[in-house]
């Protein structure tokens, strides 16, 4: 498939790798992170969402979390796409992100609707329509699981009209909602955000995979994504369901968690977590060891 815009393809939803220091909380690998960037662009994928939630944006200090960004436009071979996570407690704060993504050279940014509070519908048009007022194209990203917001398609339809947002990450889990979007907003890219719907998504038309699992296994999933894209169900179909025990991980609440566990178990320093998360418990760690150990087995590291 032909990428013509550059939140198109495989882009991978990074995790950030963190190694304990001597006092406090577990410090940020930047080099580990650069060359990171620069393996998944080597194995197929698009490129990358830093970030995000599995990027643990929460944590990190405002230098940070600008320095992430730098650090991932750096490594980024040409063409590889850099597209930012932008969300934050407050309107403002994001606008500054997206500011700030743009001014680094980013051709687009991630926005969750607001997350401090269960915002209402003119709250989520204002909060979109403040941060697009940056300039740069804005990827909505709807997850309600977590924001408690839901970016329904009637919603998006109206960012979209007004020119707000140019793609949406849907993450509710609904494959309904794909069909829904694209009737009512034609035009709206509708990409693949939760991993274990990726190709039903991609058979439905999706032109884009927004991945958690890539981090770890980014040759077998831009494969499973060419071929699904493509058609090729004999080729897709036994590698999705090899790795679906493992993309089943990006819809629960210990995702950061068993990503970096399988990241570490194919050779990757994916590292510890900051707080609050806590180690996967031992019943989590057989559970992604196994699928792990299988898909590397079966060759598809």
């Amino acid at each position: 498939m032909t990428r013509a815009k550059p939140w198109h393809g495989v882009l991978v939803a990074t995790a950030l790798p963190l190694r304990e220091a001597r006092s406090g909380g577990p410090a940020i690998d930047f080099d580990t992170y650069a060359g990171h960037i620069a393996w998944l662009a080597a194995n197929g994928c698009d490129g990358v969402t830093p970030n995000g939630s599995l990027g643990e944006y929460q944590n990190l200090s405002p230098e940070e979390r600008a320095r992430v960004v730098s650090t991932a436009l750096s490594a980024a071979p040409e063409g590889f796409t850099v597209m930012p996570g932008v969300a934050a407690y407050g309107a403002d704060e994001a606008r500054r992100w997206a500011e700030q993504a743009a001014e680094a050279g980013a051709p687009a940014v991630m926005l969750l609707p607001p997350n401090s509070y269960r915002a209402d519908h003119r709250a989520v048009i204002d909060h979109y329509r403040r941060v697009a007022g940056a300039g740069v194209p804005v990827v909505a990203y709807n997850n309600p699981h977590d924001t408690k917001v839901d970016l329904v398609p009637e919603l998006l339809a109206e960012l979209y009209a007004e020119g707000l947002i140019v793609a949406v990450k849907e993450f509710s889990g609904d494959i309904r909602r794909f069909y829904q979007i694209t009737e009512l907003a034609p035009g709206l890219d509708v990409l693949a955000g939760t991993d274990d719907l990726a190709l039903e998504m991609a058979i439905a038309g999706s032109p884009g995979w927004i991945a958690g699992y890539p981090n770890a296994f980014p040759r077998a999933c831009a494969a499973l994504w060419a071929a699904a894209t493509q058609g090729d169900l004999a080729t897709a179909l036994p590698l999705y369901r090899t790795l679906h025990p493992l993309l089943r991980w990006d819809s629960r609440t210990e995702f950061v968690q068993a990503i970096k566990f399988s990241m570490d178990l194919v050779g990757r320093h994916g590292g510890p977590c900051r707080r609050p998360r806590l180690p996967l418990t031992p019943e989590h760690e057989a559970l992604v060891r196994e699928a792990t150990e299988k898909a590397i087995a079966e060759g598809l590291t």
